[in-house]
């Protein structure tokens, strides 16, 4: 079926959040996934931080882990870039990132100043670059890059050639673009995308927002957003990463089966792809 046999899938880290990295490769495998996301720097300040950058214990057992299993990172994040960001900081992750093979890494803009973000966004790409990484901007509702179309513009200006800017449905969907929009994007600024799907109807402000993208979306297929359009919309090759944390049901069904469930409803949902 179109868009299923060779388009790379892979199974995000906040959808298996309870676990450890390399827990989380060792999911990915079981559950039939082709590369996995890793979490490396925390989103906030609440959020869990492992010994995941340089040479750590954990860092040689994840790598172990993607050596034994043969499932590599598709991604490592989150980089997030805010007025006071020093891009060389994030030397030591993104040089962990490629040492799980990770090609990607997801790039989060905090900074309300566009020049100063595409500045320093390029700056980053510089970076990345010495380890055979790409930059992607997210844009997220609650960030300073709210929708896909200023997304695009700021990786645009950047015109570092291992950029992109990544579509996540939840946060597309929530800035307000639409699936037409993602044409106006150069193919090779489509490096990967994510996958979730959510209740068609719209959080009203941002505790719900963030509530809702961090813990509680649906399995694709399952919810009211626009994923064949967006899909369609999309090349046909680039990988998906499945990032859909449900954290009430992480409660009673364990990681690995959420994860192939999570997988199946995918493969289904791409086979409708005309």
């Amino acid at each position: 079926m179109p868009g299923t046999a060779s388009r790379p899938l892979a199974l995000a880290a906040l959808t298996v959040f309870e676990l450890v990295p390399p827990d989380m490769v060792s999911c990915a495998a079981d559950a039939g996934y082709d590369f996995v996301g890793l979490r490396l720097l925390p989103a906030s300040d609440e959020e869990i931080r492992h010994p995941i950058v340089g040479d750590t214990p954990m860092v040689r057992e994840t790598a172990r882990r993607i050596a034994e299993t043969g499932v590599r990172a598709l991604d490592v994040e989150i980089f997030r870039l805010k007025p006071d960001t020093n891009v060389d900081d994030y030397r030591a992750p993104l040089e962990t990132g490629a040492r799980f093979g990770a090609r990607n890494a997801l790039v989060a803009g905090n900074d309300p100043d566009e020049a100063r973000l595409t500045d320093r966004f390029g700056a980053f790409c510089d970076l990345a670059a010495e380890f055979g990484i790409a930059g992607s901007l997210e844009p997220m509702p609650w960030t300073e890059v709210k929708t896909f179309a200023q997304g695009a513009r700021i990786v645009a200006a950047a015109a570092r050639e291992n950029s992109g800017v990544l579509v996540d449905p939840i946060h597309f969907d929530r800035g307000g673009s639409r699936a037409g929009e993602i044409a106006t994007a150069p193919r090779e600024r489509l490096r990967y995308a994510q996958l979730c799907d959510a209740p068609a109807e719209r959080p009203r402000d941002v505790e719900g927002l963030l509530h809702q993208a961090r813990a509680e979306r649906l399995m694709p297929g399952d919810g009211g957003l626009d994923l064949l359009g967006i899909l369609s919309a999309l090349p046909r090759d680039i990988p998906l990463s499945l990032e859909v944390p449900m954290r009430t049901l992480a409660k009673t069904m364990p990681a690995v089966e959420r994860a192939r469930r999570i997988l199946d409803k995918t493969r289904a949902l791409l086979e409708r792809l005309h």
